[in-house]
């Protein structure tokens, strides 16, 4: 019963953060039309903004997701997202079965 936990959890992480992960972009403020003013993706650019003297650095954190709140996630970006969310959720599956 282990395995097949373990196996169930990983999937059902990878799939599920592949698809919460532009709902959460968009709740923080990373939105298809740009930033929402008052939002925490606004927060964190003008911090960045501040941090680079009014500019906000090409590759950076802010600018990749926002890139990813307009466009969406690319390739490489959707397999990290489930690589992260399928390991995440494997490690607890497999706990939870050691646990019960």
């Amino acid at each position: 019963m282990g395995l097949l936990t373990v196996a169930a959890a990983t999937a059902l992480g990878a799939g599920g953060a592949v698809v919460a992960a532009p709902v959460v972009l968009g709740a923080i403020g990373f939105t298809s039309v740009g930033i929402a003013a008052g939002s925490m993706a606004a927060s964190m650019m003008s911090s960045a903004a501040i941090a680079n003297g009014g500019g906000i650095a090409v590759g950076s954190t802010v600018a990749v997701l926002q890139s990813a709140g307009m466009a969406g996630l690319g390739t490489a970006a959707t397999a990290g997202v489930a690589t992260a969310g399928g390991t995440i959720a494997g490690a607890l599956g497999g706990l939870a079965a050691l646990i019960i």
